[in-house]
Formats: structure tokens, sequence, C-alpha cells
């Protein structure tokens, strides 16, 4: 029975000094938290897609409490989450403008040339690195074989007719479809834009319509049409200033290749 009892005290003065140890090393080596990134973090989604230039959601509300992140910063989270991370961080969201991805290109299948038989792998980043870079005469355009639509987290773009087409109202602007297009046909625009220019080729005009039935052929009669000054050529091809657009659609009423899209 002695050695029961002493077994005893021994186990329960070993348990006591190792919690007194633990507790001590609890405090001394405590890491301080921000009660404000803690704040942050539970109103952030959680979706960790990186569109908003962090790692994930944990790095975004740090930086946000360490304030080297706006408030709005979180693109899936939109206005509604920025204004409640406004009120932890006691500042104000400010406007923030709801954007979607675009792909500048219309050359479906019907309407863009095609070169030759793709047998490949369906990857657009491996097939752009081939001589040919895919089936499509147009070597600007989308190649159709869907890296976007893999890297999207949120079913917000598919492909259609053998071009990549954006469902914006499931699109969070997160980026990662841009990053994968090896073409650089996606670009974020105003959800509410009225009109968009869908072509990237910057070759001239009659190259242009030698490999696609709707590509842009600079012609400049939509800049020419345009009242608020809110189109330019770029290598040849039309591009929306958005912020200075109105939407009145004189530019894709004259458009002689249809390529200016109502958004």
């Amino acid at each position: 029975m002695t050695q029961v009892l002493i077994a005893a005290v021994v186990i329960g003065v070993t348990g006591l000094l190792i919690a007194l140890l633990l507790g001590f090393a609890a405090i001394q080596f405590k890491v301080p938290v921000d009660e404000k990134e803690i704040a942050v973090r539970e109103y952030l989604p959680g979706n960790n897609c990186g569109g908003c230039g962090y790692a994930g959601c944990d790095a975004l509300a740090k930086a946000i409490a360490a304030g080297e992140a706006p408030v709005n910063a979180c693109p899936v989270g939109g206005a509604a989450v920025a204004e409640k991370i406004g009120a932890v961080m006691g500042v104000e969201s400010g406007d923030a403008v709801k954007m979607v991805a675009y792909v500048k290109c219309a050359g479906t299948c019907e309407k863009a040339g095609i070169k030759a038989n793709y047998y490949g792998i369906s990857d657009c980043k491996r097939a752009a690195a081939i001589p040919g870079r895919g089936d499509k005469a147009c070597s600007y355009g989308c190649l159709g074989f869907g890296s976007c639509v893999e890297a999207c987290q949120f079913d917000a773009i598919h492909v259609r007719e053998g071009i990549a087409v954006v469902d914006k109202e499931h699109c969070v602007a997160c980026g990662k479809c841009i990053k994968e297009c090896p073409n650089g046909l996606i670009e974020l625009v105003p959800y509410d834009a009225k009109y968009a220019v869908s072509c990237s080729n910057k070759d001239k005009g009659p190259k242009v319509m030698a490999v696609c039935d709707t590509g842009c052929i600079g012609c400049g009669i939509c800049a020419k049409q345009c009242q608020f000054d809110a189109i330019t050529l770029e290598n040849n091809v039309a591009h929306i200033d958005q912020t200075k657009c109105k939407g009145c659609g004189a530019c894709a009423a004259k458009c002689p290749k249809k390529v200016i899209l109502a958004h």
C-alpha cells in the first residue's frame, strides 16, 4: 500500500511540475495576436483564391490589419465584405467597382478558320508552345482547350463553340483564368460595362479577315463614332476605355465586323 501511495504522489507531483512548466512556457513564448486580424479574417469568405494578390485569406487578413492592403481588397466578398472589414478597421470601405473577367475573342468554330487538326494534349499552354499553336488559323485567338475552365473555382467560365465564355453572374474577378491564358485574351472589365471588344488579333485588316470572319480589322470607324473619346486603336485592335464609355452603342452599331459586343 505504501508503494502505491508513493507512486501516486510521484506521478501527481510530476504532473504538477509539467503543468507549471507548460504554463510558464506559454506565457514566456506567447505570440501577440492582433485582434483586428482575427476579426477581419472572420469576414473574409475563405476561398483562398489568391485574387487579392496574397497567398490566401489568412495572409490578406494580416495585410489588412497591418494597413498594407485596402479593406476592399477581396474580390470575392465584394462591397458587402469590404463594408464589414471597414467597420473593423475604422475606415471607409470606398466605392468598390465590381469587376468580372471578359474573353477578348469571338472566333467560334463557325467564324474562325481552321488550319489543321490538333490531336495533342488538351491544355492551352502546351498547345501554345508547339509550332502552329493549336488548330485555329488565328494565332491570337482562344485556343479552346479550357485551361481557364480548370483554373476557375467558381464555375464561371466554360468553352462554348470553341471559345471560352465567362458567366459574369458567377465570376468573382479572382484573376486565375487570366494567368492561365497563354494568349492574354482575358481581362477584367466592370460588371456593368455595356460593350467590349471581342478580338485580340494584332495583325492588319487583310490578314485578320483571312483567318476569322469576326476579327477587328483596325479600321477606326468605332473610334470616329465615339463622342466620348472612349475608343482608341492599340496594335491594330480597338480598345474601349470603360471609365469613359457611356454605353451609347454607336461604336457597335457602326462596326463593320460586329466585333464590339454587348457585355
